[in-house]
């Protein structure tokens, strides 16, 4: 089968593929959409390949750190989405919110012991390479893991990247090869084998589906209260899902990209493409959103320039829409090869070795002030700049763009270690962000201590020559007074 790139494809155990066996299983993890998603592609291929029927399980665990109202929430919208999506083809789908810890841990291997084969998702964060490898080593079933994170697969190169510029000239230079190998619109429109008439008996009595029979018409047809997950983490008032991701690509694209180079950095304007919630829990693609972004302004490959490493001028596309496919396209895979090759990413030692070096030598240098965890948790800094950031944090599930690199500044300097710093940063982010726990937000944490960054001067306490930043700085450059009143 040739329909999926191999470099996206891998198998996750030596297990034989089962052809007599029921069903092809694709178990939805990271990817939660049924559109441009090389995973479900991939599933679709086998069932067609093999003439057995497809079926779609996407389920959420109560029991992985920081599971809360709000991310169960974002969850669960696309969940009834998906359910809607599914129904209109030959596929089937299970939807599964687990009640109490543990109650699905043997859902997947249930329904793998009646599948010719398993398809899944291969996200390199949060506790899914963990997750792989333990039921690898469980499971008699053959399993298979698709790359659908971004328009560079992570295994197009082995090597880490310790900078943006080094990145981006590899992208630049490989990228134009991967824009011929998108993956389908809508894979399950050609599904041809026929719907699997029943599930096994045993499913459906101790995994309920949470779409089957309850009303769509509420946001959550469950009640969240009653499961064991932090219920102090409120839903935001954005919706999860395919149906709202293509909403928020599509007023991007008509509202605020025409001036995207400058208004995403002021705090006082909302001029940034706010996918990155979506794109993190698998919404929507990089590739829609860079199918969707082309489309509209009439661009196609004969307009790339030579490779030059640089922000601007290769895509030839005007400053706007090259500052935002710099994030799409670097910053944002940048940490997905980070995650895929270093498996302690998220650790102080993967820091640069001048990082941790200039940190070491002013590590014991006075500070002025030194929060606890809970001050900063309930924004109870001195600085009511910083304090507004956090209340934008705690309350929407995100921090302005500028303003978040400036939140991670300020709490190095606040804290009695870089080590500490790190440990906030990483607990308030993933705790209250709706794209935190992702390799791009972890792109984002480190680059306040130096990963993808150069050592700057004048050497400063506590900073080191790590790039430095001031709330007073940022007020000299941008509107910060109503954001302030807005978050106060």
């Amino acid at each position: 089968m040739q329909s999926v790139p191999s470099v996206r494809v891998r198998s996750l155990n030596a297990h034989s593929i089962r052809p007599d066996s029921q069903f092809v299983l694709y178990w939805m993890t990271a990817y939660r959409r049924t559109r441009f998603n090389f995973a479900l592609q991939r599933a679709v291929d086998w069932s067609e390949e093999l003439g057995k029927p497809l079926v779609i399980l996407e389920a959420v665990r109560t029991n992985y750190r920081w599971a809360s109202d709000r991310f169960h929430q974002f969850i669960i919208d696309g969940m009834i989405d998906n359910a809607k999506s599914v129904a209109k083809t030959n596929a089937s789908y299970l939807s599964y919110v687990e009640p109490a810890s543990g109650d699905g841990s043997d859902l997947v291997r249930t329904l793998g012991q009646h599948a010719c084969l398993i398809v899944s998702d291969d996200y390199p964060c949060f506790f899914h390479p963990t997750m792989y490898d333990r039921v690898a080593r469980k499971w008699v079933t053959a399993v298979e893991l698709v790359d659908s994170n971004g328009l560079m697969p992570m295994r197009a190169t082995d090597r880490i990247f310790t900078v943006a510029h080094s990145y981006r000239r590899f992208m630049q230079k490989e990228i134009p090869s991967h824009l011929n190998a998108f993956p389908e619109e809508e894979p399950l429109k050609r599904l041809k084998v026929k719907k699997l008439q029943s599930l096994p008996a045993n499913v459906f009595a101790s995994w309920p589906d949470l779409v089957e029979g309850a009303d769509t018409a509420k946001r959550t047809p469950i009640d969240l209260a009653e499961l064991p997950i932090d219920h102090s983490v409120k839903p935001t008032c954005e919706h999860g899902g395919e149906v709202e991701a293509g909403k928020v690509l599509e007023r991007f694209l008509t509202k605020r990209l025409a001036d995207y180079a400058e208004a995403r950095n002021e705090p006082e304007q909302d001029g940034s493409s706010w996918l990155s919630p979506y794109l993190h829990f698998g919404a929507i693609s990089a590739h829609e959103v860079f199918q969707k972004l082309t489309s509209k302004i009439g661009w196609d490959c004969s307009r790339l320039a030579k490779p030059n490493g640089k922000m601007n001028g290769y895509w030839n596309m005007g400053d706007n829409v090259e500052a935002f496919v710099d994030q799409l396209l670097t910053w944002r895979e940048i940490g997905f090869n980070m995650c895929c090759h270093e498996k302690n990413f998220d650790r102080y030692e993967s820091l640069p070795e001048w990082a941790q070096v200039t940190l070491e030598e002013h590590a014991k240098d006075p500070r002025e002030f030194v929060y606890t965890y809970q001050e900063f948790d309930q924004a109870e800094t001195h600085d009511e700049l910083w304090n507004a950031a956090q209340r934008q944090l705690v309350r929407e599930g995100r921090i302005h763009n500028y303003l978040r690199m400036l939140w991670g500044k300020k709490i190095l300097h606040w804290t009695a270690s870089p080590q500490e710093a790190l440990k906030v940063m990483i607990h308030l982010n993933n705790k209250y962000a709706l794209d935190g726990r992702d390799p791009n937000s972890y792109s984002g944490i480190f680059w306040v201590l130096g990963r993808y960054d150069r050592a700057w001067g004048p050497e400063r306490p506590i900073f080191g020559k790590i790039r430095y930043m001031t709330s007073d700085s940022t007020r000299s450059k941008f509107h910060v007074k109503k954001y302030i009143q807005k978050y106060s």
